[in-house]
């Protein structure tokens, strides 16, 4: 019997806290359920010589033999020999590394045809996938799923895997063809695309300000007001939906024409928070070397609140990347739009920011995130005026049992150039300062068509000197995601 590796795996049982009963039941059921790999076929191999009677060897033996007819470019028998191993609970890690490199191998070879090609490129990262759930720091396998996902053109996966390898000590020799692989997906980008989409329960969906009792000072002296208690708060749970897609055109060796687009929805009971984000861009993009590249781009944003729509954006976006070492890159971006408002047209005004973030790959399985950033809006009306700096840090951290933790805060100051009478004291500016703590937890091991579960929490608090303008809110998110 053909046994592909869709009857392997085993889920390990999550336990999340989340933000609302809710969130909780859908967490506990999608992360307790049976993992499961990509659902394939099996590969229609075309005859060959049998390989040795798999019935009398023991295991050793058959992964030997496998590794011989791997090594001397017999790579469908190798898998032939290998799929009676699989039926075996628990299976070998040795036998599921043969069966993945046999399959890398066997779809590589001449006249095979695409789907055949595809469909042992995804066994082969089945079963790379299913021993790093297990083991997680296994450099070699790690690079054989990177190399996996090159071949099949996924090379956003195949990155982040090849600069995983990088920071595993292997010798300057496989170094040196992982920098290859990574120069050769520079140069050969062309379409990307993301699509998600998440359940989003939020303590404070407008992030409101809780006080009850607000201060209005009249001829020096603070007068007390109560407020109503339908505008405090709202919580509640809304769907999320977002995706983007980008084409690179060759203009030349080094330049690439970039065309692409963004949207984003996001929808609660009623419409008042309901919110829509459009995006588009256009510009050239310049692969300076293997390591540096640059885009310079036109852009164009458009906001809706609500139903009605709330502010548009034109302006133009430099980007600018480089790979400092084989596991530091540092990525910069600065923007400048006119931004104009339907109805409020005293906010209409130039907005300017610029950020750069910085990404250190420790290990094969630790990733940490620097980023800082500022921010200027400058509008007709004094009272909007304002500048903000911002810091954040994060880290994720690959587990044993599939899953991955990761956690991050960011700091924002913004200052206004105006007092807010009568929400600041007389003779105080507005100033603001706004904290944020991230934490999210995914299942690796929990898959479908290669999309993992995700939580993610945040809690964010503002304070300021401005009544009605502070708010705590404690949002989150119910996703599935693409990566391993």
């Amino acid at each position: 019997m053909t046994v592909t590796l869709s009857t392997l795996s085993h889920a390990p049982v999550a336990a999340a806290r989340p933000l609302v009963c809710t969130l909780a039941l859908a967490a506990c059921l999608v992360l307790a359920a049976p993992a499961w790999g990509a659902e394939h076929e099996p590969v229609p191999l075309p005859p060959s010589a049998p390989p040795a009677d798999a019935t009398a060897l023991d295991g050793e033996a058959i992964e030997a033999e496998a590794r011989a007819l791997i090594e001397g470019g017999r790579s469908e028998d190798a898998i032939l020999m290998l799929q009676p191993l699989l039926e075996e609970k628990p299976v070998a890690p040795n036998v599921l590394f043969l069966y993945g490199l046999a399959s890398l191998e066997a779809s590589q070879q001449p006249g095979r045809a695409d789907q055949d090609r595809e469909t042992l490129l995804n066994e082969a990262i089945a079963a790379f996938h299913l021993m790093l759930v297990e083991a997680p720091g296994l450099v070699r396998v790690r690079l054989e799923l990177a190399r996996a996902f090159y071949l099949k053109g996924e090379d956003g996966l195949a990155r982040r895997h090849f600069e995983a390898v990088l920071a595993g000590g292997v010798p300057e020799a496989v170094a040196a063809n992982v920098r290859d692989f990574l120069a050769a997906m520079q140069a050969r980008e062309r379409w990307s695309f993301n699509l998600g989409a998440a359940l989003a329960p939020d303590t404070n969906i407008g992030a409101a300000s809780e006080e009850r009792t607000i201060y209005i000072h009249v001829f020096g002296q603070p007068l007390p007001f109560e407020r109503d208690a339908d505008e405090l708060t709202t919580s509640g749970i809304g769907v999320a939906l977002w995706g983007g897609a980008e084409y690179q055109v060759p203009l030349a060796e080094r330049w690439r024409l970039r065309a692409g687009g963004e949207a984003a929805r996001r929808e609660y009971s009623g419409s008042e928070f309901d919110q829509l984000f459009l995006a588009t861009h256009l510009g050239p993009r310049w692969l300076v070397n293997a390591r540096t590249e640059g885009s310079l781009l036109a852009s164009a944003r458009q906001r809706w609140v609500g139903t009605v729509p709330d502010n548009r954006e034109l302006g133009a976006r430099l980007e600018v990347g480089h790979r400092l070492t084989p596991r530091v890159t540092a990525f910069a971006q600065a923007s400048w739009h006119d931004r104009r408002y339907r109805t409020e047209r005293y906010r209409d005004g130039p907005v300017v920011d610029a950020a750069l973030r910085g990404s250190w790959v420790v290990t094969p399985t630790v990733r940490a995130e620097l980023s800082a950033g500022y921010g200027r809006e400058r509008p007709g009306s004094l009272h909007y005026r304002n500048r903000s700096r911002w810091l954040g840090a994060g880290v994720s951290v690959i587990l044993p049992l599939g899953f991955t933790v990761g956690g991050g805060g960011e700091v924002r100051w913004t200052d206004f150039e105006g007092e807010w009478p009568p929400h600041t004291p007389p003779g105080e500016d507005r100033a603001d300062r706004t904290r944020s703590l991230r934490l999210s937890v995914h299942n690796r091991a929990v898959t479908l068509y290669g999309f993992s579960p995700e939580i993610v929490a945040v809690h964010e608090e503002r304070k300021t000197n401005a009544q009605l303008y502070d708010y705590r809110r404690t949002h989150g998110e119910l996703r599935f995601v693409r990566q391993f």
